[in-house]
C-alpha cells in the first residue's frame, strides 16, 4: 500500500486529503448523530459515536472496492462513465449544501457509548447516500495506470476514514463540553461544503 501511495502525486493526495477534511466537517447525518449524542452522554458518548460512524465508512469503501472493481473489469469505459454521474451527484450535493440551513437540531443522540458506538455504525453503514458519495467522491481520484483500481479505492477510502472518524469524534467529544452552541454554529460549513462540492465537479469534468 505505501508503494501505492507513492505513486500518487504529491499535488493530488494533497487536493484529495484537504476535499476529505472540509467534506468530513460538513453537518451531515453522521456529524449530527455524534453531536446529539456528545449532548446526551458527555464526550465519551459523542467521541465513541463518531469512532462508530467511522467503521461503518469502512463498510463503505470494502463494497466500493468490490463494486468498482468488477464493474471496469467487464466495462473498461465504466470508469469514464462512473466519474460523469459523480460530477454530477457531486453538483447535486453542492446545491443542497449551499441552500442548507443551520443545524440547529441536533436530533436524537445515544447516551451509551456501547450503543452509541453500534448506532453509530448502523447510522453510516445503512445509508445510502453514504454509498453513493463514496461511489462518486472515490473513483475520481484512481488511475488504473497505478494498479488495480480496487486497491487505490481501499487505500483513499481509508484515508478518508481515518481523517473523517478523528473530526466526526471530535464534533462529538466537543458537544459533550459545548452542548447546544456547537450546533448553532454548523450552518456556515454547509456554504463551505458547497463551494468544495462544486469545485470537486468541475475538476471532474475537465479532467
Amino acid at each position: 500500500m505505501f508503494d501505492l501511495l507513492a505513486l500518487i502525486p504529491a499535488p493530488e493526495l494533497a487536493a484529495f486529503l484537504a476535499a476529505g477534511i472540509v467534506l468530513n466537517l460538513t453537518p451531515g447525518a453522521d456529524v449530527i448523530f455524534a453531536t446529539a449524542s456528545g449532548m446526551a452522554g458527555g464526550p465519551k458518548a459523542g467521541a465513541v459515536a463518531g469512532l462508530g460512524v467511522g467503521l461503518g465508512g469502512l463498510w463503505h469503501v470494502g463494497l466500493a472496492a468490490a463494486g468498482v472493481s468488477a464493474l471496469v473489469a467487464a466495462h473498461p469505459g465504466a470508469l469514464v462513465a462512473l466519474k460523469w454521474l459523480g460530477a454530477a451527484y457531486l453538483l447535486w450535493l453542492a446545491w443542497k449544501s449551499w441552500h442548507a440551513g443551520p443545524a440547529t437540531e441536533a436530533g436524537r443522540g445515544i447516551a451509551s457509548p456501547l450503543r452509541a458506538l453500534w448506532r453509530g455504525f448502523l447510522t453510516n453503514a445503512f445509508n445510502p447516500k453514504v454509498a453513493l458519495f463514496v461511489i462518486a467522491f472515490l473513483p475520481q481520484f484512481t488511475d488504473p495506470a497505478r494498479g488495480p483500481v480496487w486497491q487505490q479505492i481501499v487505500l483513499l477510502g481509508v484515508l478518508f476514514t481515518f481523517t473523517g472518524t478523528l473530526i466526526t469524534c471530535s464534533y462529538g467529544a466537543l458537544a459533550g463540553w459545548a452542548g447546544q452552541a456547537l450546533g448553532r454554529r454548523m450552518g456556515v460549513l454547509n456554504k463551505v461544503a458547497a463551494v468544495m462540492f462544486g469545485g470537486l465537479a468541475a475538476r471532474l469534468v475537465w479532467e
